[in-house]
């Protein structure tokens, strides 16, 4: 769910990579893990492994809504984080022999219910504090 608690969008990239080219696409995107964090409605950002026989590797994100993704493809960031040039300047053929973008949007989402955390102080929630006891002493 969104930070307002309204229901998110999804959009995954269903990509196909040769045999024994799962480890180059994974080396590629932890290149660029943190490369749309600032983007406007962005929400999160998995990749998922097949873990078994598939060849097809899953790039999970996660939007406010549709039109924060639609901003984030139409923008400079993703165009230079999606022409195939390494870092080091020189071009990189695709991993991926074939790639397709899925849409769904988020009908009904149930989190686990959680306990008050370190994320949660930072959200600004207060930890309920034991009070003290008063120790008496008999004499």
């Amino acid at each position: 769910m969104g930070d307002d608690g309204e229901v998110s969008v999804i959009r995954i990239n269903a990509i196909t990579v040769p045999e024994g080219g799962g480890p180059e696409l994974a080396r590629r995107f932890a290149e660029r893990a943190r490369a749309v964090d600032d983007a406007d409605g962005f929400e999160g950002f998995e990749l998922l492994r097949p873990t078994d026989d598939r060849r097809t590797w899953l790039v999970v994100t996660r939007w406010r809504d549709k039109e924060a993704f639609e901003a984030w493809v139409a923008s400079p960031a993703f165009a230079h984080g999606h022409r195939g040039v390494s870092g080091r300047g020189a071009n990189r053929p695709p991993v991926g022999t074939h790639s397709e973008l899925w849409s769904y949007d988020v009908e009904i989402a149930a989190p686990k219910p959680s306990t008050l955390s370190d994320h949660s102080l930072r959200d600004g929630a207060r930890r309920a504090r034991p009070r003290p006891r008063r120790l008496l002493r008999m004499l």
